[in-house]
């Protein structure tokens, strides 16, 4: 796991963990291992021994948009590790200062564009799903904000709170806390569909940016060169938990959304948005930490 305890990536590995190791008979333990940006954790389990008892569960920026920006990855996600399945996603709900006075998506524009350069946003770190979600929507909007990094989400939050940034995409589990108590505003969801779990957050989609999607997923995988018999008996065990009415709902409760699916499908995934991502990256200029 290459993201601290209380993550939201964190989250969904302890819903799996349990449920796991009565499966399997074994103890799985979750090794926290984070820092920039997953990239580290994810790098252990990609150089760790392929023998079938070291598996990783990671979100799409180490997989996806690290080799994008980081020629100097000391791995490479397409050769060194092994799809097994997805396991979850979740949308990036935006979120505003209140103290702005914009009450939709349309009047946080036009309040934006009035700035004229002066607002701030905030994320989890270059090539993040929050860092790129913004650039996509700055760059459809016409919009001039200065992107801050920090190092998580409740870093980001803590920022909005304080007025020192104005807006950020944020997954829901780390900020609706806030949102219900008023004191941040949501004004929409990254995904194509109103999430099961926030039906009342309407969609960019539907408030004029038709197609706009920038969703977080989660991934397992193994070393490369993992033993065909414990990568399919761990990849089997993991995706009958997924489908699980227990596994499903508990994810819901932080507003995931339980995938699962098979290797190739994970495969897939992983080469679309690197290509789709690529040209976001290079068309906004966005260079790695």
């Amino acid at each position: 796991m290459p993201f601290p305890g209380g993550s939201s990536p964190d989250i969904v590995a302890r819903a799996l963990a349990e449920p796991l190791s009565k499966a399997l008979g074994q103890v799985v333990i979750i090794d926290n291992r984070p820092g920039a940006g997953g990239n580290i954790g994810t790098g252990v389990a990609a150089k760790s021994a392929p023998d079938g008892y070291t598996f990783l569960l990671t979100i799409q920026g180490p997989l996806v948009t690290a080799p994008l920006l980081n020629k100097r990855l000391p791995y490479d996600p397409l050769k060194d590790l092994m799809p097994l399945c997805l396991v979850a996603s979740s949308p990036n709900v935006l979120v505003v200062d209140p103290r702005l006075g914009a009450k939709s998506l349309a009047e946080f524009v036009r309040v934006a564009k009035a700035a004229k350069g002066s607002f701030n946003y905030g994320s989890v770190g270059n090539g993040s799903a929050a860092h790129l979600a913004m650039e996509s929507f700055k760059s459809r909007a016409g919009l001039d904000l200065t992107h801050v990094p920090y190092a998580g989400f409740p870093q980001v939050v803590n920022a909005l709170l304080a007025g020192q940034i104005q807006a950020a995409f944020v997954v829901p589990g780390q900020v609706m806390g806030q949102v219900r108590a008023g004191n941040l505003r949501a004004l929409g969801l990254s995904t194509q569909g109103r999430a099961a779990s926030l039906p009342e957050i309407p969609t960019l989609a539907e408030q004029g940016f038709a197609g706009f999607e920038a969703i977080s997923w989660q991934a397992l995988l193994a070393p490369a060169g993992t033993p065909a018999v414990p990568a399919r008996r761990f990849a089997e065990a993991a995706q009958s938990i997924i489908r699980g009415d227990a596994f499903r709902e508990r994810l819901l409760t932080q507003y995931f959304s339980a995938i699962g699916g098979s290797a190739e499908a994970l495969s897939l995934q992983m080469r679309e948005d690197r290509q789709r991502w690529a040209q976001l990256i290079q068309a906004a200029k966005i260079q790695g930490d």
